[in-house]
């Protein structure tokens, strides 16, 4: 072994004193995010719950608090940079140093691209794509001096697999997908990791959104021919918490040697692809 070399490494390494860890979740007021931060809390984590939704927010975390889960509520906009910023500055200020950063904030706005409202255009790509780039350089900038720190980023299976009506939603997760592993590859010298989770059809209110009737289900599950889409080979839906798994597993230290990898879970939706 050459000694220098791991003297070096050694140096290298966090000498922070062991301490509770802190992580933050954008999108928690419900759905994945909300998921995501119930199954940190559980394991001991402490949670900041960042949804700019401040009602819902407030609803979802004053239920994990009385489950006697370490969740605390955060209010902000991911869109804005100072707000951006500035929460991660309070996290740190009330919580503690930020281990982890969840980036699950997501909006779906649908429509065939010749009649698109370039306002639901903006307004998708500040939350998917531009929400997880001010949230993860406010991140990166104090876990760098650390050499600590995980990353993951919520995104879909329909950033590699076209959809019809969902243009700007799969361009901006595949916009939050490139950039997460290009930002993995930033901050890797740093003992850094950064992820991404690719759900597919999820139940949760954003994947409600999208059904006119109560042949939704059936139709996601079994697919539709009419717009090039297949159906779920497991002949269901994911839950929350399957997708908030794997989320747990790459920010886990089950997953120390696992950065810039897309997870997909999606029941074999994407074919694989």
């Amino acid at each position: 072994m050459d000694r220098t070399i791991e003297t070096d490494r050694t140096a290298e390494l966090d000498d922070t004193p062991p301490g509770p860890d802190t992580a933050i979740v954008t999108g928690a007021a419900g759905g994945i995010g909300a998921e995501v931060a119930r199954v940190l809390a559980g394991r001991g984590i402490a949670v900041a719950a960042v949804d700019n939704h401040a009602e819902r927010l407030a609803e979802s975390v004053e239920k994990m608090i009385a489950d006697g889960l370490p969740v605390t509520a955060f209010p902000a906009d991911v869109t804005s940079a100072p707000a951006a910023d500035g929460v991660v500055e309070r996290v740190e200020r009330e919580l503690g140093p930020v281990r982890y950063l969840v980036n699950a904030a997501g909006v779906l706005r649908l429509g065939e691209v010749g009649t698109y409202r370039a306002d639901d255009w903006h307004t998708t790509f500040a939350v998917n794509a531009t929400g997880v780039f001010l949230m993860s350089q406010a991140a990166v900038r104090r876990m760098t001096p650390r050499r600590r720190g995980a990353i993951v980023t919520v995104a879909s299976n329909a950033a590699g697999t076209p959809r019809t009506e969902m243009a700007a939603y799969a361009a901006s997760k595949a916009a939050a997908t490139m950039f997460t592993k290009s930002l993995g590859l930033e901050v890797a010298r740093h003992n850094i990791r950064c992820n991404i989770v690719a759900p597919g059809s999820t139940d949760t209110p954003m994947l409600r959104s999208m059904w006119t009737d109560e042949s939704g289900p059936k139709a996601t599950i079994g697919g539709r021919p009419d717009a090039f889409r297949v159906g779920i080979p497991l002949g269901r839906l994911a839950s929350p918490a399957d997708v908030a798994a794997a989320v747990d597993f790459l920010l886990s230290d089950r997953a120390a040697h696992i950065s810039l990898h897309e997870l997909t879970v999606d029941g074999g939706a994407g074919l694989g692809v």
